[in-house]
């Protein structure tokens, strides 16, 4: 990089320049991994990018995209009322930004902070030279390197800048890396096994790569979901083995499946495959995706027992090694135990008692297709029910639902949604509180919100005043007080004092760092929080949500994938449950504190906190501490794979939430993915039946959903540009022509067979 140092000097100190560097020619993308709304989509197909001083913060710059008009197409955008003309993202380490090949082009990549965690930006670049695309990164690490350090990086090193470079780290980069030219053609769905073994013909076999040692082999039955008849075909008789790629690093897994020591398939072992175990089958099924977003469902049947338990707990292990990126053999037993427990299924939880529900049989996944039923078309909202529209590429972010008010709150950029509740499943749009703001006047839009005081208050947080809360007089719509929570430490996280204390005049609440739980007081001077009731723990913690019990116990959760579990603030957890690896995006519990269920992206993770056995049984994990060998079995909600397919996306799912009321016991479990509201009967969840669950599917893409208070049929659901309500009863079974997405067959879908070794 230093050989840039005399071009820079030149353009960097000109008092003259606002603009330090451009690259002139390129297209936009925005790039979605792992969501519903398609993997990429073009933002502008003729852009130019720059790097632009801030002339009235120093050290600070900004990275612009914008569009490039052809001749002639200003003028015909003139007459419109809005145009998106430039995209500004402050330069900073947060962008994650990098370099990258995409396509087989160079692209510059970065962080899309305003959007979902797993959203990009993508600059290709391909007309431009080496040299400007190494210039352009070494201006865009200087720019990191003095808005980090406040000062001139005229004299760094390429050392310095070192910290700033990240490598590719999206799995579709990891497997370009890999070998991309050995994919091959796609499987099509067919009960020819010849034909199967035909496409995959000119892939190099797994034992030929030496960088791929298999772990495991054995051999199965191949199936595929057939999305036209709607259940699996047979496509093969196969190998199923575990490999390690160790060139790629310690813990990189792939299952592959051959045939004739040729490779048909080959999925790197992550949590988007939606992994599903049938001990009673011997049969294990997951979901694939393709680069291109061809989603498909396969299924390996095992011939004996042995063969099963033993892919299964080879598997398990691969897949935490991958997520925690730490070796198995140094885990606790304790710890392994508990990992292997969570992908037990078909086994009945205790203390629930049998009844006489139907049960179907679950050999029909294999060998029968899903009873059909015409559905209805989900019709439109009433446009009543819409809020005005409130400004260029804002849309719905959050759904809070009211206890004592009957109504519910919707954030959309800086300002709120009213909307009330009017019986019969029905909700109408009331009114906008607009432009929230500081009370020193400066407008933000919130990142997170939550009612307090009987539904007279909203506490929001400011994402650029992380240590301080803003409290709302909703009645007045207007915020009032700023509460300064402590000088240096952030306020990641909120919670009620108690499960119901939002119905009470309660003023204090929990609040959470990342690696710490306080309680706060907005009735004291100075900063809000009880000095006395602080308590910091390991760092790195990561926690990243935190709930409450009636009688205000905690559960909170990591970013890691662990739950704790305290019976009070400032004392050290009574339960500690060890990661599965995924990080946990949302977390609750029921009023008793009996059960608390967990949000990852790809499933929901169910616990019974009532310890079983040794000295304490009876009691729950929240008061006392699980036996070190008998800890409770989490248990996992997750779609299943062939309802996947005909979604053609992803899961993706929003914080999961039981219904909830004074006096009321949880009966169900609402979720959602997508442009889908699911719901589990948390009754069918108890005796074991973990994918018994009903599900409705939108026009739109559902943002947040919540059972409204005190009812367990009611559910409001926030889409992206409306809010309304919908009866629990109008959710369906899945079927085919209830959730399939409109799509191609998959006979024509490529990159379903896919062996990059």
């Amino acid at each position: 990089m230093n050989i840039f140092r005399n071009l820079i000097g030149r353009v960097w100190h000109d008092p003259n320049a606002a603009e330090v560097m451009k690259i002139s020619e390129g297209q936009l993308y925005l790039v979605r991994s792992g969501t519903v709304r398609g993997a990429r989509e073009c933002i502008y197909n003729d852009a130019m990018a720059t790097i632009r001083r801030v002339a009235s913060v120093e050290h600070n710059f900004q990275l612009v995209i914008t569009r490039v008009y052809e001749e002639g197409d200003q003028e015909l955008l003139e007459d419109e009322e809005e145009t998106d003309e430039e995209r500004v993202f402050l330069i900073s380490e947060e962008l994650e930004f990098r370099s990258a090949v995409s396509e087989g082009e160079p692209c510059f990549v970065w962080r899309d902070l305003d959007g979902d965690v797993d959203e990009f930006y993508e600059f290709m670049a391909p007309g431009t030279n080496d040299p400007t695309r190494a210039f352009f990164e070494t201006c865009m690490y200087r720019a990191m390197y003095e808005r980090k350090y406040r000062k001139s990086a005229d004299d760094t090193t390429d050392a310095d800048l070192q910290e700033f470079i990240r490598q590719p780290s999206s799995e579709k980069d990891k497997e370009k890396a890999i070998d991309p030219a050995t994919t091959t053609d796609p499987m099509p769905a067919t009960t020819s096994e010849t034909t199967v073994a035909s496409t995959a013909t000119t892939t190099t076999t797994t034992t030929e790569d030496t960088n791929a040692e298999v772990l495991l082999a054995h051999p199965a039955e191949l199936h595929v979901w057939d999305l036209d008849q709607g259940y699996f075909v047979k496509q093969a008789d196969v190998n199923a083995k575990i490999a390690q790629h160790t060139s790629a690093g310690p813990f990189d897994y792939w299952l592959l499946v051959t045939k004739d020591e040729s490779a048909l398939l080959a999925h790197k072992i992550t949590s988007d495959m939606n992994q599903r175990w049938a001990p009673k089958l011997m049969a294990f099924t997951w979901n694939h995706i393709s680069e291109e977003g061809a989603q498909s469902s396969w299924c390996l049947r095992f011939e004996t027992t042995e063969a099963y338990e033993g892919f299964q707990a080879l598997f398990s292990r691969a897949l935490w090694e991958s997520l925690n990126n730490y070796s198995w053999d140094k885990a606790k037993a304790e710890e392994q135990a508990y990992v292997l427990r969570s992908q037990v299924e078909d086994v009945e939880m205790q203390d629930v008692e049998d009844d006489e529900d139907e049960e179907e049989d679950v050999a029909n996944e294999l060998d029968k297709s899903d009873e059909e039923s015409e559905s209805e078309p989900e019709p439109e909202p009433e446009e009543e029910n819409a809020m005005p529209p409130l400004g260029k590429g804002e849309r719905n972010s959050q759904l809070t639902v009211g206890y004592k008010g009957d109504r519910s709150y919707v954030v959309r950029g800086d300002k709120i949604g009213v909307f009330a509740h009017t019986g019969d499943n029905e909700v109408k749009y009331h009114a906008t509180i607009g432009h929230l703001a500081t009370p020193k006047g400066k407008e933000f839009a919130p990142s997170r919100v939550m009612l307090h005081d009987k539904d007279t208050k909203m506490i929001l947080m400011n994402p650029t005043t992380p240590n301080s809360l803003f409290s709302m007089d909703i009645e007045r719509g207007k915020i009032v007080e700023e509460w300064k929570v402590h000088d240096d430490i952030n306020v990641n996280h909120v919670a009620p004092d108690s499960k119901f204390a939002q119905m009470t005049p309660q003023q204090t609440i929990i609040g959470a760092s990342h690696n710490a739980l306080f309680r706060i007081d907005p009735r004291i001077s100075g900063n809000k929080m009880v000095d006395s009731q602080y308590k910091q723990y390991v760092s790195r913690n990561q926690f990243s949500g935190v709930t409450t019990t009636e009688s205000g116990k905690l559960a909170v959760a990591s970013e890691k994938g662990d739950i704790r579990m305290f019976d009070s603030i400032g004392k050290n957890a009574k339960t500690a449950l060890p990661p599965l690896g995924d990080p946990i995006i949302g977390i609750d519990v029921t009023a008793n504190g009996r059960w608390i269920v967990a949000t990852t992206r790809t499933y929901l993770l169910l616990i019974d906190t009532l310890i079983g056995e040794g000295r304490y049984t009876g009691q729950l994990g929240f008061d006392r501490s699980f036996p070190a060998n008998a800890k409770p079995i989490p248990r996992r909600l997750q779609l299943r794979a062939e309802h996947v397919a005909y979604m053609d996306h992803s899961v993706s799912f929003s914080p999961a939430r039981f219904n909830m009321g004074e006096g009321q016991e949880e009966n169900a479990i609402v979720t959602s993915t997508g442009q889908y509201v699911i719901a589990w009967d948390f009754a069918k969840v108890k005796r074991g039946q973990l994918d018994k669950y009903e599900i409705k599917k939108y026009e739109d893409f559902v943002v947040q959903d919540n059972f409204k208070f005190g009812d367990d049929k009611e559910i409001i659901v926030a889409l992206q540009n409306n809010v309304l309500a919908v009866n629990k009863k109008s959710l369906k079974r899945p079927t085919r022509a209830s959730i399939a997405t409109p799509r191609r067959s998959l006979r024509s879908r490529s990159n379903i067979v896919n062996a990059p070794f």
